[in-house]
C-alpha cells in the first residue's frame, strides 16, 4: 500500500501512512524555522519540503460554497488530506469548526490543523464522519 491510499485496517487510523509522512514534514518545518514565524513562512517552507519529496499537493486550495464566498485552506495533499497551518498560542473551537466545514464542503475524510507556535507540535486530526 502506498502513502496515497487509506489505511483503515488494524488500528483504524484514516490515511495513516500519508498523515505519518506529513507529520515528519511538519516536525522538520518547526525544527528548522522555530516557533515564532508567520503562517506564510511555515507554508513556504512546507511547500519546499513537499516538492523535495515529490508529493502531490495544491496550495491555497479553494473550496467553493454555493451562493457564498470561497473558502481557502492552506494545502490539499494527495487529493486526500486538507492541511491548515496556524501560528498562535492555541487552537480554538472556531479553528476546529472551520476545518469540519472545509472537510464537508470538499467531501474529504481527513483534515490536519497544525499549530507551529506550540512548544510540542501536536497536529490535530479532524475526521469527517459523513464521508466513507
Amino acid at each position: 500500500m502506498d502513502a496515497n491510499t487509506a489505511n483503515e485496517e488494524g488500528d483504524g487510523l484514516v490515511l495513516k501512512d500519508l498523515s505519518y509522512q506529513l507529520g515528519g514534514l511538519f516536525f522538520k518545518t518547526q525544527n528548522d524555522l522555530g516557533r515564532y514565524r508567520r503562517e506564510f513562512q511555515y507554508s513556504q517552507y512546507f511547500e519546499k519540503l513537499l516538492q523535495e519529496h515529490n508529493m502531490n499537493y495544491k496550495r491555497e486550495f479553494l473550496i467553493p460554497v454555493p451562493d457564498q464566498a470561497v473558502n481557502r485552506v492552506d494545502f490539499l495533499v494527495a487529493d486526500q488530506i486538507l492541511v491548515d497551518f496556524k501560528a498562535k498560542p492555541f487552537i480554538t473551537r472556531e479553528d476546529y469548526y472551520q476545518m469540519r466545514r472545509y472537510l464537508e464542503l470538499a467531501k474529504l475524510k481527513l483534515g490536519l490543523i497544525v499549530n507551529f507556535r506550540q512548544t510540542y507540535l501536536k497536529p490535530k486530526r479532524i475526521l469527517n464522519s459523513g464521508v466513507t
